[in-house]
């Protein structure tokens, strides 16, 4: 009974034209997941058609332009970094001793044998800017209402020129979402789940992608520590800080 009168209640809302504009979606968004600068340490764990490996690392971030990243375990992959200033990407790998530029077809191999490219970790979380957004309806995700909103990039050159995200209608996280090319063909999902307050921020603290081009069963991407403006020394953010 409940879930009928939640459903009657969503509908009358919707009829009465007081479903917010996807931009105002967008921007509440953007107030839970975007701060001035970030440290986090995470868990990747990569799921294989046979076994599963876990890659740990830290990283410190100002908002989504530049970007330092470490690598803890295991002990093959231990003392990569990675660095990320506005739109270029290098990597230190200490088994070589080498700093090597990723781009062009480079940005699309996946990180650590992930689901994730280089060209994810590359994209801009400014979702206003860069796409056409509309509200086109609504559904339930684990027992949470959300808005879906349907977005279409407004010009070639992005990684995905639609998204579809599922919002929660009380915390405005998004909970799911499917990454389309051009064409219109699915190329991955997204889960956001564990959704904690951080400092007065609603933050899922782990995130479960899965290339649907890709075997394998997804890789899981699990916050284990993350701390909002924070001082970061700007050395971090240099090349020469890839050797530190």
């Amino acid at each position: 009974m409940k879930k009928v009168l939640t459903i009657i209640l969503l509908t009358i809302v919707m009829l009465n034209g007081q479903t917010p504009s996807a931009e105002t979606i967008l921007k509440k968004i953007d107030e839970n997941m975007i701060s001035k600068n970030q440290i986090m340490t995470s868990s990747m764990i990569i799921h294989g058609r046979r076994v599963s490996r876990t890659i740990r690392a830290k990283s410190w971030s100002i908002g989504d332009t530049k970007n330092f990243t470490e690598y803890l375990s295991p002990a093959r992959e231990k003392g990569t970094k990675m660095l990320k200033l506005d739109d270029k990407l290098w990597i230190y790998t200490p088994s070589t001793d080498r700093i090597i530029k990723i781009s062009g077809h480079m940005l699309r191999q996946s990180v650590m044998g992930s689901d994730l490219s280089y060209e994810d970790m590359m994209e801009s979380s400014d979702l206003t800017n860069s796409y056409d957004a509309k509200v086109i309806g609504s559904e339930e995700i684990d027992g949470k209402q959300c808005w879906i909103i349907n977005l279409v990039g407004k010009t070639d050159d992005l990684a995905y020129h639609q998204r579809k995200i599922w919002v929660d209608m009380k915390l405005y996280v998004p909970l799911r979402e499917e990454l389309f090319a051009k064409s219109g063909k699915l190329l991955k999902r997204m889960e956001l789940k564990n959704i904690i307050n951080i400092d007065g921020r609603w933050y899922p603290t782990k995130m479960i992608f899965k290339d649907v081009l890709k075997n394998g069963e997804g890789t899981e991407f699990v916050i284990d520590e993350i701390k909002f403006d924070q001082n970061i020394p700007k050395y971090k953010f240099s090349k020469a800080g890839l050797r530190r």
